[in-house]
């Protein structure tokens, strides 16, 4: 299981939101590059990077920033998720080195997309499921859907796709711990690898998800609480391990 740092990208800038809310944002960082040169020299073996514009935009806003860090740091694995809505913009991150592009709009509004892209770019295709009280959000959280989290998940089973970002959005930039109930369940019901994200505040969260790494979930994204330092990154990424290494 992967102790995974998030680069959350808005006008250029490293920003933190709370539940989603772009009007909601604290800004750590002017030189993204720079921050995840931060976070590969503590250790991350992948990072996750969102383009927050892109998302509500509908297309990639920040691919430039993206494009450079991959350039910089070019043996971390990048997933990179916000604004992907065609095969195109999926290409050209592929082809700047990024290793993983997450559909999150497009799984809840087009199925067919993400195993298309899976088929096209197999091994690399990650789906995003972002939930509000276990209901599909999509556009860049702004509008719920009808769809339940669970259900959409298992449309994607025999897809191919490499994982599940799982996030609870109620809980993202909360520092109020993971949702691990509704998580597991997804792991149960769609037999798909799922990556934790929302609500990392410290340690424990990352405790609480790693007793399930053997049953699915293989990551946990932390974003403010690494930002803040209420979680030590090397330190989570070293429990981890150990904790695996002895089971």
């Amino acid at each position: 299981m992967l102790v995974i740092p998030a680069i959350d990208l808005k006008n250029g800038q490293c920003v933190r939101l709370r539940q989603g809310d772009m009007a909601d944002s604290t800004v750590f960082s002017d030189d993204p590059v720079a921050m995840a040169q931060r976070w590969f020299d503590e250790g991350a073996r992948r990072l996750h990077i969102v383009d927050l514009d892109g998302a509500f935009a509908g297309q990639p806003v920040n691919a430039g920033i993206i494009e450079a860090i991959s350039r910089a740091l070019p043996t971390l694995p990048i997933q990179i998720g916000g604004g992907i809505r065609n095969l195109e913009t999926i290409a050209r991150y592929l082809e700047a080195g990024v290793e993983y592009a997450i559909i999150g709009t497009m799984a809840a509004k087009d199925p067919d997309f993400v195993h298309q892209a899976c088929a096209a770019f197999p091994e690399h295709i990650i789906v995003g499921i972002d939930a509000r009280g276990g209901r599909v959000a999509v556009e860049g959280w702004a509008s719920e859907s009808e769809l339940d989290a669970t259900e959409l998940a298992k449309r994607f089973a025999d897809a191919g796709v490499s994982a599940v970002v799982y996030t609870d959005i109620d809980r993202d930039g909360m520092m109020q711990g993971v949702n691990v109930e509704a998580t597991v369940a997804l792991v149960a019901a769609s037999g798909l690898p799922v990556i934790a994200s929302g609500g990392i505040s410290q340690l424990e969260d990352v405790r609480g998800l790693m007793q399930y790494a053997k049953a699915g979930i293989c990551g946990a994204i932390t974003g403010r609480a690494i930002y803040e330092g209420t979680l030590d990154l090397a330190a989570a990424q070293r429990m981890v391990d150990a904790f695996l290494e002895s089971e």
